[in-house]
């Protein structure tokens, strides 16, 4: 059940953004067109300007970058390294032409070669798991952003309950297991390349560079990666579960594939209930926060944010809780500082987290236990 209230969130926010910036294109289009037809007939150059001025704000409001030509004038609204680092990062754009044609070629020859593969995958599962994608990539790697945490996984979950349904009792296990990891890749990929993204613009790298690296490292990928798995399934017994190599995520992908043959009667009591109430709540939060005065909006919850622990526990949500209450109290004291030395911190705070995994792992090897400083025990 947690899961699923996860996804709900994780769709509804994802999808309110998701058209919101269909939204905002359409507006940037219309504003450009409107611009044309008035340079057309000659209005003079203040209006030429002021529409530059316009359609450069829609952009802002499209990528969330603040362009540095305009930010000139405010000195706090932009450190000098980051206009240099917007600067670098938009001298090499890719092309849009390219990422359609690409997207296009590879979805045809997925269409050809996966139902080759996979009988029991009809032609048109891929093609809706291509459809599916791009609406569910772009939820993801909004997600991905906000959390730090790749939720591709469960995307699949949704494609897989749909395959699966839609197949049927004969071939639904395969294909909804296929179609699962179609989407979940494609879903995966899109919030990577996205990190990826984020640490050129913050080395000062070109994005053409980086996209090139990636489609190298996808090729190479394409070999080694199918090798590698051969390599493990002869040389070790893999899926054993009295052995080394037991493979449990694929017993429960596949348990759940069973599940989803049965279609939604296999689901828990008002699952779907739930599932539609909180992708509601995602909306209309959203809603609240772009369109109440900035001093109630800001309040809202990220339903994204909120999703996050019903994966990984409440100790997630009563971290972030705590970090958010120092933050907010920092900015308040000392804002200047705080927006310096806030990242440093949380760097230090992860980086130690992680690294006290190792000694952890070692003290668990060695059966050794931590002190309890307090336990509480049934009365007489």
């Amino acid at each position: 059940m947690q899961s699923f209230i996860c996804i709900a969130l994780l769709v509804g926010d994802g999808f309110y953004n998701f058209v919101k910036v269909i939204v905002v294109t359409v507006k940037s289009v219309r504003e450009r067109s409107r611009r044309r037809g008035l340079n057309n007939r000659g209005k003079c150059t203040v209006k030429k300007d002021l529409d530059r001025l316009a359609y450069f704000q829609f952009r802002l409001k499209l990528t969330g970058v603040v362009h540095y030509a305009f930010a000139v004038a405010d000195a706090d609204t932009m450190a000098i390294d980051d206009m240099q680092r917007n600067e670098v990062f938009n001298r090499d754009n890719i092309p849009t032409w390219m990422a359609y044609t690409g997207y296009t070629l590879l979805s045809v020859i997925a269409v050809v070669l996966i139902p080759v593969m996979f009988r029991q995958v009809k032609w048109y599962y891929v093609i809706i798991a291509y459809l599916l994608a791009p609406a569910l990539g772009f939820c993801n790697a909004y997600g991905t952003g906000l959390t730090d945490m790749n939720m591709g996984y469960n995307y699949g979950k949704i494609a897989l309950f749909i395959f699966a349904a839609w197949a049927g009792k004969d071939d639904g296990v395969v294909a909804g297991l296929v179609g699962c990891g179609l989407v979940k890749q494609l879903v995966l990929i899109s919030a990577d390349l996205m990190h990826d993204f984020k640490t050129g613009h913050l080395t000062l790298t070109s994005p053409r560079s980086m996209l090139v690296g990636q489609v190298v490292g996808t090729l190479m990928g394409c070999v080694v990666a199918p090798l590698t798995f051969f390599l493990f399934y002869k040389a070790f017994d893999v899926g054993d579960p009295n052995g080394y190599w037991k493979a449990p995520y694929a017993l429960i992908y596949r348990n759940m594939a069973i599940i989803g043959v049965e279609g939604f009667s296999a689901l828990p009591r008002h699952c779907l209930q739930l599932c539609a109430g909180f992708f509601a709540f995602a909306v209309l939060a959203n809603l609240a926060r772009d369109f109440l005065p900035r001093r109630y909006g800001r309040y809202m919850p990220l339903p994204m944010a909120m999703a996050v622990p019903f994966l990984v526990g409440a100790s997630f949500a009563i971290d972030m809780c705590a970090g958010s209450l120092v933050v907010f109290l920092w900015h308040r004291f000392d804002g200047k500082r705080a927006a310096l030395l806030v990242p440093a911190v949380a760097s230090g705070l992860i980086c130690g987290d992680g690294i006290w995994t190792f000694p952890s792992s070692l003290l668990a090897l060695a059966k050794v236990k931590p002190p309890i400083c307090m336990k509480f025990i049934p009365g007489n």
